[in-house]
């Protein structure tokens, strides 16, 4: 995974594959997306998602309603 990620360590590598080529590096790009959106991404489950909601939430941020 890219240095300049900010992403939470634990995500699985299929997860960080699927952000990576789908050019989510930094969390703040996920704020603009849905979790039903980001679970479409293949390789990306309910696991990825509770580590990137608790990632968001620590820098005051949140997935988009």
């Amino acid at each position: 995974m890219d240095q300049a990620s900010d992403l939470p360590a634990k995500l699985s590598k299929p997860a960080k594959r699927a952000f990576t080529q789908a050019g989510y590096l930094k969390l703040e790009q996920f704020s603009g997306l849905t979790e039903a959106e980001v679970l479409t991404l293949h390789g990306v489950g309910p696991t990825a998602i509770v580590l990137l909601r608790q990632a968001l939430a620590e820098k005051g941020l949140a997935f988009r309603k």
